[in-house]
C-alpha cells in the first residue's frame, strides 16, 4: 500500500498475496510509463481484459491482440502520455490506483485528467484493468 506522503510501502504488513499484487502492478505501471507495449503485455495474462475510459461506458478489449492494439493506438495518439500514481491500495488479488494523466495537445498546450484504475491480478500478472476518469 502506497501513500503520497511516504512515497513507499506503508508500515502495515501486507499478506504475501497482496504484496505479489503490488509487485505485479508496479511492473505493469513501470512498463506503461516507458510506453513499452511488449513489456506491458508481458505483465498481463493471455486472456487479459482492459476497459478504457471512453464515454459513456468505456470500450472493452479482451485478449492480448485486442489489448495490444488499444495500447499501440493510445501511445501513437498521445506520445507524451505521462501517468503519475497518486495513491495505490491493494488487498489480495485486487488493486486500486488513483492517477493523474498529463499530455501535450498538438499545439503544445498541457492538459491533464485524474482517474482510477481497478486491477485484478492472477498468477503475478494483470488479468483485468478497468479505467475510470473524473469528467
Amino acid at each position: 500500500m502506497r501513500s503520497p506522503e511516504s512515497g513507499g510501502v506503508s508500515t502495515l504488513q501486507a499478506d504475501p498475496a497482496t504484496m505479489a499484487t503490488i509487485e505485479a502492478i508496479e511492473r505493469f505501471n513501470a512498463a506503461f510509463g516507458r510506453h513499452d507495449v511488449d513489456a506491458i503485455l508481458a505483465a498481463m495474462t493471455d486472456d487479459c481484459v482492459f476497459e478504457s475510459t471512453a464515454p459513456p461506458n468505456g470500450r472493452r478489449f479482451v485478449g492480448q491482440a485486442e489489448v495490444r492494439a488499444a495500447w499501440e493506438s493510445f501511445f501513437r495518439s498521445s506520445p507524451d502520455a505521462a501517468f503519475e500514481t497518486e495513491e495505490l491500495f491493494a488487498a489480495g488479488d485486487r488493486c486500486v490506483v488513483r492517477w493523474r494523466y498529463q499530455w501535450l495537445d498538438p499545439r503544445g498546450q498541457a492538459g491533464h485528467i485524474r482517474g482510477v484504475d481497478l486491477f485484478r491480478v492472477q498468477d503475478g500478472k494483470v488479468a483485468e484493468k478497468l479505467a475510470y476518469v473524473k469528467g
